[in-house]
């Protein structure tokens, strides 16, 4: 197993992953992220299958022409790209990778399942032969095959790796890209620039109260327009959005300082310390002063928050 993790100095952003060779040629990898963007060092190879699954938060796939959006519950299936930057719009993702070599791993999976073992190299030109990506929405399928993965015991979870991952092979073969469960959805540059260009002017206006129709006029979009796009990459509407950074920031001022749970609310745009511990608690699923209370535990904890857009 290779772990990677890294904590940026006075701030809530991290990395760690964890890396697992479940048979030749096949890795899993889980990853834990709470940061915009995260640059994997490792070289890509050519031609690989890249299975990934999405637990919580929500991860773009640029693949050089579209974006593609993964929420808690979808898996996408595709090509391993050679630009190893992954942007993660809520700063915050938790999520599986099955990496699979066509060509070395399917000795191993013909030894074990026989006649019956999908061939990766099949199951990439079938999902990948005309599109670059396709993503499969949320299913109990698809939750049955991942949810266990997250929580197996480390005693046993090379063994159980092994079964899933072939569980994992055998179901894509036996999917039709044709049926209603699979779904190719993107977003152009233009609304992906667009959505970008409003999240950086609204983390830099944080406390400034900005409606839809004055950020419309802003970027020279209608506000139609601009609700869209932003919902399209960040999966939540901007006012959701704007709550869950304030909370994040006063997430890290509960940790980082000894100002009273008033003056953060008020800092954030609260006059009542009701209205300001509902809303903090909506967004990182605990009271401001639980948080604050258990603040000595939240590296250990790896400063694990839960972003909730309604």
């Amino acid at each position: 197993m290779n772990e990677n993790m890294s904590f940026p100095r006075n701030s809530s952003e991290y990395t760690d992953t964890n890396e697992y060779e479940v048979f030749e040629g096949i890795r899993i990898v889980y990853t834990n992220i709470h940061n915009q963007t995260y640059r994997f060092s490792e070289k890509t190879e050519d031609n690989i299958l890249v299975i990934d699954h999405c637990r919580e938060g929500r991860l773009e796939q640029n693949t050089g022409k579209q974006y593609y959006y993964l929420s808690a519950g979808d898996m996408s299936i595709g090509r391993q790209i050679s630009d190893n930057e992954i942007y993660f719009p809520t700063s915050n993702y938790h999520g599986i990778s099955v990496l699979v070599n066509p060509d070395s791993s399917k000795k191993c999976l013909s030894c074990i399942l026989g006649k019956d073992a999908p061939m990766p190299a099949d199951i990439l030109n079938k999902f990948c032969s005309e599109h670059e990506k396709f993503i499969i929405r949320s299913t109990q399928r698809i939750e049955h095959i991942f949810s266990e993965l997250y929580t197996v015991p480390e005693n046993i979870k090379y063994g159980y790796m092994k079964i899933k991952v072939m569980e994992l092979l055998l179901f894509l073969s036996t999917v039709d890209p044709s049926e209603n469960v699979m779904e190719k959805q993107s977003c152009t540059q233009s609304q992906v620039s667009l959505a970008k260009k409003i999240c950086a002017y609204i983390c830099e206006n944080i406390n400034t109260h900005i409606t839809i129709e004055q950020l419309a006029d802003i970027f020279g979009v209608s506000p139609t327009h601009l609700k869209k796009s932003f919902r399209n990459v960040y999966g939540s509407s901007v006012y959701a959005f704007v709550r869950s950074q304030k909370m994040l920031r006063a997430a890290a001022l509960l940790r980082d300082t000894d100002r009273t749970v008033l003056d953060i609310a008020g800092e954030c745009g609260y006059d009542n310390g009701s209205k300001f511990s509902k809303a903090f608690n909506a967004v990182m699923g605990t009271t401001p002063s639980i948080f604050r209370k258990n603040k000595q535990d939240m590296e250990s904890l790896k400063f694990e928050r839960i972003n909730k857009f309604k």
